[in-house]
C-alpha cells in the first residue's frame, strides 16, 4: 500500500560523496552537486550551512533538489524556508513544493539533480535502478517530467501482481457479502469477477479470460481500474505488468517485466525505457464495477477471486485503504484544474474513443439511470447505479432508449433490448456494441485529459 511518509536518510548517504564546499554564491556545478546532497543527508549544521549556499545563489535550478531533501528529512522546516525565498510563496509542506513545481514545468532543474535523486532512490531499492539506470531517467529520455515522479512508500513489486491467480465458482465464495464491489469482466463468454477488498491490495492482474490476455491495472489513488489488452502488435508475448513503487501526478506507474519500461496506468503508454517511442497504446476493454450481488445475478456461471492469493493480507470488506475512500483529501500531491462541477475525490465515468473523450458524474445516475448522449459524432447511451459505480456505456445508433422496471431491458420505441455485457440485444437479433470506458477520480480523470475531454452536465 502506498505510504505518504519521509523518510530519513542517514548521513552514511555521503560516503563517496565527498564533502560539501560551502562557498558563498557558487555556480560550480561540482559545488553545487556536493551542497544538493549535502541538503539531503548531511547533519543538521551541513545541511543547513548548505541550504544556505544554495538559496544565495538566486537560481530556481535548485528548487527541485531541495523539494527532494524536504521529502526524506524528518526535520525539513528551514528548507521550506529556502525554497519559500527562492519561489516568492509561502511554502510549508512537500505537498505544496510538489504543487509549485508541477505548476512552473518551465523551471530546468540543475544538471546534478537527474542524479542525486536516481542515489536516493537506488538507496531505497537498488531495484528502481533498472527503470532508472543507464541515462532513462534523464528528461530528454522520459515523456513525463522525471522532477514529478516520487516514491509511493514501496519497493518494486512491494505491491506484488496476481499473475493468473486461482478463481473459483460462485457458489463457494463464502467470503464475500452482497455488497462488496467486484471489478466484472466478460470476453467471448469467459465471466469473471474480481473484489475489489482483494485487488485494492495487488492493484494488477495478469490474465487469459477468453483467449484474449489482458491486466487490470487498478489505481487505487485515482479509483481508477483499468482494463488492457496486453498483446501489441510485433511483439511475439503479451506484455505482463508489475507495480513500480513510483507514482505520477498521484497517479501509478506501472512497468513491464520484460523491458522493465515504466508505463503509465491511466493511459496505457510506456513513458520511458526501450518501449519509448514505439507508439504504443494498449487497447481498453469493458470493464464494470458493481456489487456481487449484483454480478452474480446477471452472470450465474461467473467465476470469482480465491482469497488464496499466495499473499498474506487481510482481504476484509471495506479494510484496504478505508482513510483514503472515506476522505475528501488526496494522498499524494495533484493539481486539480477545476472543481466547479465535480470535486476533486468525485467519481465520474470516462470514455476515450475516435479521437474524443467524455466523462459523466456518477452522481448523474442518481436523477437519470439511462442517458442517451453522443461522443464526438457517436450516439452512445449509458446506464449506471451511482450507489455501485456500475456504469455500462453502448452504441445506440439511431435509438433512444430508457429505463423499465427490469435490470437487464431497455426499451425503445416500445421494443425491448436486453442489457448484456457485450452488446445491447434487440427485436431480431439486432446488436448494438458495448464501449469501453472506466470509473475514475475526477482530478485524475481531469489531470490526465484535462481540456481534451468534455464534461456531461444534465439537463
Amino acid at each position: 500500500m502506498f505510504r505518504a511518509f519521509a523518510f530519513a536518510l542517514p548521513a552514511i548517504m555521503l560516503l563517496g560523496w565527498g564533502s560539501p564546499s560551502v562557498a558563498q554564491q557558487t555556480n560550480d556545478p561540482a559545488d553545487v552537486r556536493s551542497l544538493a546532497r549535502s541538503v539531503i543527508s548531511g547533519n543538521f549544521h551541513q545541511s543547513r550551512e548548505a541550504l544556505n549556499s544554495l538559496v544565495a545563489r538566486g537560481n530556481k535550478d535548485i528548487i527541485s533538489s531541495l523539494i527532494l531533501g524536504m521529502r526524506y528529512r524528518s526535520a525539513h522546516e528551514y528548507i521550506a524556508e529556502g525554497i519559500s525565498k527562492l519561489t516568492g510563496e509561502d511554502i510549508k509542506t512537500w505537498n505544496e513544493a510538489m504543487l509549485w513545481q508541477e505548476a512552473n514545468p518551465d523551471i530546468i532543474s540543475h544538471e546534478s539533480y537527474t542524479e542525486l535523486k536516481v542515489s536516493v532512490l537506488k538507496y531505497i531499492d537498488e531495484n528502481f535502478d533498472k527503470f532508472l539506470g543507464n541515462g532513462r531517467a534523464k528528461n530528454e529520455n522520459m515523456d513525463i517530467r522525471f522532477e514529478e515522479i516520487t516514491w509511493g512508500g514501496v519497493k518494486v513489486d512491494g505491491i506484488p501482481s496476481l499473475d493468473n491467480p486461482t478463481l473459483i465458482e460462485a457458489a463457494d465464495a463464502n467470503y464475500l457479502k452482497d455488497n462488496d464491489l467486484v471489478f466484472g469482466v466478460s470476453i467471448n463468454g469467459d465471466v469473471r469477477a474480481y473484489p475489489l477488498r482483494i485487488m485494492g491490495w495487488h492493484e494488477m492482474f495478469n490474465e487469459v479470460i477468453g483467449g484474449v490476455p489482458v491486466a487490470l491495472a487498478y489505481c487505487t489513488l485515482c479509483g481508477a481500474g483499468i482494463l488492457f489488452e496486453t498483446k501489441v502488435e510485433g511483439r511475439d508475448t503479451p506484455l505482463v505488468f508489475g507495480s513500480s513503487g513510483f507514482l505520477y501526478r498521484s497517479n501509478k506507474l506501472m512497468f513491464d517485466r520484460e523491458t522493465n519500461s515504466l508505463w503509465n496506468q491511466f493511459t496505457g503508454e510506456p513513458v520511458n525505457g526501450p518501449l519509448r517511442g514505439e507508439s504504443i497504446k494498449l487497447k481498453i476493454r469493458p470493464v464494470v464495477i458493481t456489487s456481487w450481488a449484483k454480478w452474480k445475478s446477471k452472470n450465474p456461471t461467473t467465476k470469482v477471486l480465491s482469497v488464496d492469493t499466495g499473499f498474506y493480507r487481510d482481504y476484509g470488506s471495506g479494510v484496504v485503504y478505508q482513510t483514503y475512500f472515506s476522505s475528501p483529501d488526496l494522498m499524494f500531491p495533484a493539481l486539480v484544474r477545476n472543481e466547479d462541477v465535480v470535486k476533486r475525490k468525485d467519481y465520474v465515468y470516462g470514455i476515450r474513443d475516435f479521437g474524443v473523450a467524455r466523462a459523466w458524474p456518477l452522481s448523474a445516475f442518481k436523477a437519470k439511470p439511462v442517458i442517451n448522449d453522443q461522443l464526438g459524432d457517436k450516439n452512445i447511451v449509458l446506464i449506471g447505479d451511482a450507489e455501485t459505480r456500475e456504469v455500462r456505456a453502448y452504441f445506440r445508433g439511431d435509438q433512444t432508449f430508457k429505463a423499465t422496471s427490469s435490470p437487464t431491458e431497455l426499451i425503445s420505441d416500445d421494443q425491448s433490448w436486453k442489457i448484456t455485457e457485450n452488446a445491447l440485444i434487440g427485436p431480431s437479433g439486432k446488436s448494438l456494441a458495448r464501449l469501453p470506458g472506466h470509473i475514475s477520480f475526477w482530478f485524475a480523470w481531469d489531470g490526465y485529459l484535462g481540456v481534451q475531454s468534455t464534461l456531461y452536465a444534465a439537463k
